[in-house]
């Protein structure tokens, strides 16, 4: 069985959670639109940058750098870049790679959380 197996649903259920936990947390405290947008937008451009770089792949081209990749998704674009993985079959076998992109996930998520979470001060709710 391939190392990246089984991994797409797994994937596609953080962004659901994490969908999820926004809306909660704006429940709560609401969230600026903005940010909203900021993440959808991150997201679009973080599959662009994917599809570009899957296509270069392709065609044995200039690729997109992996620290690029990563830090788009750190900055907010990890949704997008969940689904351009699992729907461009691209990323997804390189241990190294996935490890990395799921520690920016997560350290991206422990922004949110504190920056947002009802439980902790805020900075740009409203």
């Amino acid at each position: 069985m391939p190392a990246h197996a089984g991994t797409g649903a797994a994937a596609y259920l953080a962004v659901v959670a994490f969908a999820a936990a926004y809306l909660v947390i704006d429940a709560y405290r609401p969230i600026s639109i903005w940010v909203a947008a900021y993440y959808l937008a991150l997201s679009v451009a973080c599959f662009v940058v994917y599809a570009v770089d899957k296509s270069a792949a392709v065609a044995s081209r200039w690729r997109v750098p992996e620290n690029t990749l990563l830090l788009l998704g750190l900055a907010g674009g990890w949704p997008g870049a969940i689904v351009a993985q699992q729907v461009l079959r691209h990323k997804t076998k390189k241990v190294t790679f996935r490890s990395a992109f799921w520690g920016t996930v997560g350290l991206n998520l422990a922004a949110f959380v504190v920056v947002f979470s009802p439980l902790l001060p805020g900075m740009l709710v409203g």
